[in-house]
Parts: structure tokens; C-alpha cells; sequence
């Protein structure tokens, strides 16, 4: 009763911003960075929440997010703005045995995001003004269309000079270069060559450059028709496996059983 006596009613004075529409506020400005506080506001009504200007404000400079004109767009808005029609280019390096000795070769290769497929462009020991020329004819190409490649992400490699990506863009393919020492830019690219080596190259000794190029060819076979994708919720990129159980399992091997596919036999 004493304390029954002794207890007061409190009435609830301004209550703080919900976590929600704080973590709306912060999420609405990172997936649409040209949108203002008005803007923000306008679509926090559109999911029941009434919110002041101020209030956004103080919200995104407590999460550290700059106003609209200091606002970038962020990497991987770009990408799925561009999806479909963008794509990753790269250099990766093999060691031959020739009758020279010890030469390394510079193979290029084109991405595409959307569907993982790869196009290798060339390989030269000598990546020099000539070869990016041919690379240039190769990816501009009618055979090449079905990349539909608009954008191409590109590392700063001094390879793709000035003049290179002018010539590029006379061809309405767009260069956007990657952050210095920023590999997870161009992150689809590095899987592919971190993947070619890991399970092909890596593991011969290229002797000569037919033997060279056979196994780029093979392993690119194999990647398009052979090798299940995490990325594509783990299918192939060309054709489906036959479904069902009937039939003896056997393998189809390429170079010599260093690349395998499961099927069943018809």
C-alpha cells in the first residue's frame, strides 16, 4: 500500500526516431543516392512513417552519410544498373616452355557479368601496340555480339592506353577503370583467371604454344558447358544437365582427365 501511495503515473515525453525508420532513412539514402530529404520523406509516407526533414538529416549525419551532392553512387548500383550489357576485362600471365626457354604470355579475356560467359580476346608475348589493336577488332566483332557488351570494366593497366579506350568508345563500348589496388572492382574477372589457373593451368606445364592455347580452349569449353556456377545458383551457363536416374553414370574427361563432367549415359 506504502508503495501503491508513493508511485506515480509518468506520461511519455517525446519519444527518439524508431530503429526502423532509422534503418529506412540510412537505406533509402545508400540504394538511391540523388534522393534529397524531401524525397526520403516523401517515400517514408509511402510506408506509414511521417518524418521531418531535420530528423532525416540528423539521421544520416549520425550514420555519416553526406548530403545529395557529395552522395556517390555506389559500385555495385552501378553494376546492376548496367546489368546485362556490362562487362570485365583482364590480363593474366602463363609461363611456356618453348625452344627459347622460359616466355611468358599475356592472355586477355572478356566477362560477361549477367551470364558469366568468356571470350578470350589473344595472347602474345608481347602486349604491345599492335596486339591491343587485334584485341580491339576481336571484341568489336559480329561473333562477339552475343555479349552485347556496352561497358567494360578495366583495370589501370598501362595496356589500355588513352588511345586504346578511344577507340572503344568510337565503337559506343564504354571503359569505366578500376580504383587503384581495388581488385574486388573488377571481382568477376579475378574469379575467372584465380579459376583457370587453379584448376588448369596451374596444374601442366604448358610446352609450346599450341599446347598452351589447346588447354585455355578446352578449360573454356569446359566452363561454358561443364562446370556448375555458385553464381547461378550452382547450373551451367550452357544447357541443362538430363534429369532423372536411369542410365550408368560415366565421365567425359578433358586434358587427359584433368577436367571432368558427370553425365548420365543415353
Amino acid at each position: 500500500m506504502i508503495a501503491r501511495k508513493w508511485t506515480y503515473a509518468t506520461t511519455p515525453g517525446r519519444r527518439g526516431v524508431m530503429p526502423e525508420i532509422q534503418r529506412l532513412v540510412v537505406r533509402m539514402a545508400a540504394e538511391n543516392p540523388t534522393w534529397g530529404y524531401t524525397r526520403i520523406r516523401g517515400a517514408l509516407q509511402n510506408v506509414g512513417h511521417r518524418v521531418g526533414r531535420s530528423t532525416i538529416r540528423r539521421i544520416l549525419k549520425a550514420a555519416g552519410v553526406p548530403p545529395v551532392p557529395q552522395r556517390p553512387t555506389s559500385w555495385d548500383t552501378f553494376l546492376k544498373a548496367h546489368w546485362g550489357v556490362i562487362a570485365g576485362a583482364d590480363f593474366f600471365t602463363t609461363e611456356l616452355w618453348t625452344w627459347r626457354g622460359l616466355v611468358t604470355y599475356y592472355t586477355v579475356f572478356v566477362i560477361d557479368l549477367a551470364s558469366r560467359r568468356v571470350q578470350v580476346l589473344g595472347s602474345t608475348p608481347h602486349p604491345e601496340a599492335v596486339f591491343m589493336q587485334q584485341v580491339i577488332r576481336t571484341l568489336t566483332m559480329a561473333e562477339l555480339e552475343a555479349l552485347d557488351v556496352h561497358v567494360l570494366i578495366c583495370d589501370r593497366d598501362r595496356k589500355w592506353s588513352r588511345e586504346v579506350r578511344h577507340q572503344l568508345r568510337d565503337a559506343d563500348i564504354r571503359v569505366v577503370l578500376t580504383p587503384e589496388r581495388a581488385p574486388n572492382a573488377n571481382a568477376y574477372a579475378e574469379r575467372f583467371v584465380r579459376s583457370i589457373k587453379e584448376e588448369c593451368l596451374d596444374r601442366i606445364i604448358p610446352l609450346g604454344e599450341r599446347h598452351f592455347r589447346r588447354a585455355v580452349a578446352e578449360f573454356v569449353e569446359h566452363y561454358h558447358r561443364e562446370r556448375n556456377h555458385q553464381g547461378l545458383r550452382n547450373a551451367l551457363i550452357v544447357g541443362w544437365p538430363p534429369s532423372g536416374t536411369a542410365g550408368r553414370v560415366r565421365r567425359r574427361p578433358r586434358l587427359g582427365g584433368l577436367l571432368n563432367f558427370y553425365e548420365r549415359a543415353a
